[in-house]
């Protein structure tokens, strides 16, 4: 199976850039995998394809302001990216430029472009621009007090203040990731109170999303390709109510591929918390999920390819084909599809 096969044309004028003046008012693709048919609808109207007792589930993870930068003691500035949380007390980081064991970084204040007092030192270089670090005082404060939020990088712009809260879901609690959980950006508190109301449940689980999310699929071979690991965790009523939702007949309705992969590692394992680095690709067979809600993926993409094999490629292509003719707007702040 090759990678390449799973590619569309993506016009520059499809990204969404920026995310919409109002959270909520984008557009939605619905998919029927069975039959190949479109339809045209609102994210606000989610509710109207969903049934009382079906479940959806939802990735509660916190994005953090993770883009940080430091200045070498000679002044050189070195940008850092700190890493997804996993079990343990070591922190990641990704760097640009160079750095050594030892080096002693001090951060900086970009809103007044001064020098603080915290300083992160390298421990050890693991190679493919990562090291592991200690600082003077929690990194994660570090990054609440002074670091920005890490856009995905084919935007092609630094974020803004309207990113800081706009590159997060309005539910956000365990924090810990280094990209956000985009299919649950466009959900707002009114949605899920229809949802509610309609006899929908909602429940959680944690996926703290890493960087190797955006990170290119470097062989053309998918069976070669190595997925990144991720820490996540599912609580104990969230699988007590996916079993009574699977034994009623109703559906488990996934919030992003980041809740996906959740799901189905724990339905291939049993593991409900650990490190999970499945890939999904055509040809998997899914146990736990049985629709699905997701944005609008890159060209050969890891992500793109776990959309494929749900929906089987031969629909999705066509509906990608149908969402670029008809100015939906794509990647990780535009429209979504909703998949069943």
């Amino acid at each position: 199976m090759l990678v390449s096969d799973y590619s569309y044309n993506l016009p520059e004028e499809c990204i969404a850039i920026r995310p919409p003046k109002v959270r909520g008012t984008t557009r939605l693709l619905a998919l029927n995998r069975k039959t190949g048919e479109i339809t045209d609808s609102h994210y606000a109207d989610l509710d109207s394809f969903l049934q009382p007792g079906d479940l959806i589930i939802l990735n509660d993870t916190r994005v953090m302001r993770s883009r940080v930068f430091t200045e070498l003691p000679d002044g050189r500035p070195r940008e850092l990216v700190v890493l997804e949380k996993h079990d343990g007390d070591i922190d990641h980081v990704m760097y640009r430029g160079k750095l050594h064991s030892g080096d002693q970084l001090t951060v900086k204040n970009t809103k007044d472009d001064t020098k603080t007092t915290d300083i992160i030192t390298v421990k050890e270089i693991l190679g493919n621009g990562t090291a592991t670090v200690t600082s003077s005082r929690e990194l994660t404060d570090i990054v609440a007090d002074y670091g920005n939020v890490p856009l995905p990088p084919y935007l092609h712009r630094d974020a803004d203040e309207n990113d800081i809260k706009r590159y997060q879901t309005v539910w956000a609690k365990q924090l810990g990731s280094a990209a956000a959980p985009t299919a649950s950006l466009n959900m707002t508190k009114t949605l899920m109170k229809k949802l509610e109301e309609k006899g929908v449940q909602i429940k959680y689980l944690t996926l703290h999303v890493g960087l190797g999310t955006f990170l290119p699929i470097r062989t053309d071979n998918v069976e070669e390709h190595h997925m990144h690991s991720e820490w996540f965790h599912i609580p104990d009523d969230t699988i007590q109510a996916i079993e009574k939702t699977k034994q009623s007949g109703h559906r488990v309705i996934a919030i992003g591929t980041t809740v996906t992969r959740t799901l189905e590692y724990w339905a291939k394992t049993g593991k409900t918390t650990g490190e999970d680095n499945i890939f999904i690709y055509p040809g998997f067979k899914f146990q736990a999920i049985d629709a699905l809600v997701t944005n609008f993926h890159a060209p050969k993409s890891t992500v793109l390819m776990l959309t494929a094999a749900f929906a089987d490629w031969k629909n999705l292509k066509p509906a990608y084909d149908h969402a670029t003719a008809s100015g939906y707007k794509l990647l990780s702040y535009g429209d979504s599809m909703f998949i069943y």
